[in-house]
């Protein structure tokens, strides 16, 4: 059988004073992450004395290009832009129930598909409490809504893990060779300024070949620098562990692949031998300053070579490589755990919806 969302929830109402907000607890759709992939800090505050108030357990859900998937359950009270639509779970509703009723794919598609407007499409309020919805009893929507959430709580953890495991690089970084003598900045006496281009080779990323046959692909290699994944069933342009960070665009953000990729030609491709050092060494350069584009970011492969650094001795380099490297090979490894996780969750989430699975026996 099925019913209505509006048999399961309704639009919050309340107002909050944004001077009872800050960074953390004001959600918009500027810091709601696409593809379901939660919150991020705001930038800032709006200028307005008040905004729509959220409470805990209340699902916010971007209404502004709903095929950005931009959704989060809401952990804390807070305040969030008129732009975000706030669904509260009824009596009757389990609030990870409704969570899930409205992450899967096929109610972002019904928002899309009911939207209005062509260059910013904005989803129909109305049209959305028409969304055809499970009518599951209370207990099925506890059992589907305890397992699925367990395996996000899961993904949490690992991200929690992971962020502590990359703190603890960066700090054992710091120490080592940014802080030196904390009595006299002086570095030891057989390490040396140097630059980057010392201790990596650096060159520009590759378009890959875009006739090359992509039918019979078993495994997408990503294409880093675009939008989209591409998938080829030659040999692989990179296959090798690589930093990649951008040559044209956004600076700054620099990424870490120990699997095949391709790039793209707006990137810029780092390989080291000390490849924990080069990258802890590449977060802490000033892509700002090294700017030379005037109507977008430009940044040359001499630039980054040219990057003063430090450079300790090889015994030094890789004893920090050895520590950091299993560190990061933890991550890794739960960074990859947490990929087949989310397809788990995806490839459930619809047939438990759609009653394909029967939970009434899952031991929860």
């Amino acid at each position: 059988m099925r019913s209505k969302l509006n048999s399961l929830c309704t639009y919050a109402k309340g107002k909050i004073a944004v001077e009872n907000l800050n960074a953390q607890s004001y959600i918009s759709t500027e810091n709601m992450m696409p593809n379901k992939g939660g919150i991020v800090a705001a930038s800032s505050l709006p200028s307005v004395q008040y905004t729509q108030q959220y409470l805990k357990g209340d699902v916010l859900v971007s209404n502004i290009r709903p095929y950005f998937k931009k959704i989060w359950m809401a952990e804390y009270d807070g305040g969030c832009s008129n732009d975000v639509l706030v669904f509260r779970s009824n009596s009757s509703c389990d609030p990870n129930f409704l969570y899930y009723v409205l992450a899967n794919d096929v109610f972002f598609d019904y928002a899309t598909a009911t939207s209005k407007g062509t260059k910013m499409p904005r989803g129909d309020k109305t049209a959305i409490m028409q969304y055809e919805v499970p009518d599951f009893d209370t207990d099925a929507q506890l059992r589907i809504g305890k397992l699925l959430r367990s395996l996000d709580d899961r993904i949490a953890t690992n991200k929690k893990i992971n962020d502590n495991l990359q703190q603890q690089a960066a700090a054992l970084f710091e120490s080592w060779f940014v802080s030196f003598d904390q009595t006299d900045g002086e570095m030891p006496a057989d390490w040396r300024e140097g630059t980057l281009g010392e201790i990596t080779t650096i060159t520009s990323g590759k378009r890959p070949p875009m006739k090359q046959p992509t039918a019979t692909t078993e495994v997408s290699i990503p294409l880093v620098g675009a939008a989209s994944i591409m998938g080829f069933t030659n040999a692989v342009l990179y296959n090798e562990p690589i930093l990649v960070t951008g040559r044209v665009g956004t600076h700054g953000v620099v990424q870490r692949f120990q699997s095949p990729c391709w790039t793209s030609d707006n990137t810029l491709v780092i390989k080291s031998e000390f490849y924990e050092y080069a990258f802890q060494a590449l977060q802490r350069v000033d892509y700002v300053n090294m700017n030379r584009g005037s109507t977008q970011p430009l940044i040359t492969q001499t630039d980054l070579k040219n990057v003063s650094i430090v450079i300790p001795t090889e015994a030094i380099l890789l004893e920090y490589e050895k520590i950091a490297g299993t560190l990061m090979a933890m991550y890794e490894s739960n960074r990859k755990e947490n990929e087949r996780l989310a397809v788990l969750r995806d490839s459930l989430l619809p047939k438990l919806m759609s009653g394909e699975i029967d939970v009434s026996n899952i031991d929860l």
